[in-house]
């Protein structure tokens, strides 16, 4: 699968929402553990320090991707087609790691989504 073949509404919430790998990685790992994660424990399988891994939860839960408790983070969309999206995401990704990680790490993509988006039309409340 080439970048080209992500579905454009994945493309836009990928360029949209997450600022890098571990912030992608963070949310599936979210994802995928109903309990939820300390920051310790989210620190330890990402393999970044303790302080990095608290700002990627602080990130997903201002995106409306993750809810924070004293239990650490839990996996929350914000809205049902986020949860759709971000299962679309996965299962993306999992088919192929590469395409995923190069559009996150496009700056030129990057710059013109945020072109793009200036643009557009929103509903009252997005």
């Amino acid at each position: 699968m080439a970048e080209e073949t992500i579905p454009p509404e994945l493309r836009r919430f990928i360029l949209a929402t997450l600022p890098s790998v571990p912030h992608l990685e963070a949310l599936l790992l979210l994802r995928d553990r109903p309990e939820g994660l300390s920051n310790d424990e989210l620190a330890a399988r990402l393999y970044v320090a303790p302080a990095n891994a608290a700002r990627l939860v602080a990130d997903l839960a201002q995106a409306g991707l993750v809810t924070v408790d004293d239990g650490g983070a839990h996996y929350a969309p914000s809205r049902p087609d986020v949860r759709a999206t971000v299962d679309a995401l996965a299962t993306t990704y999992a088919r192929n790691v590469v395409a995923v990680s190069r559009l996150i790490h496009s700056t030129t993509d990057r710059k013109a989504f945020q072109f793009a988006d200036a643009f557009r039309l929103r509903k009252e409340g997005e």
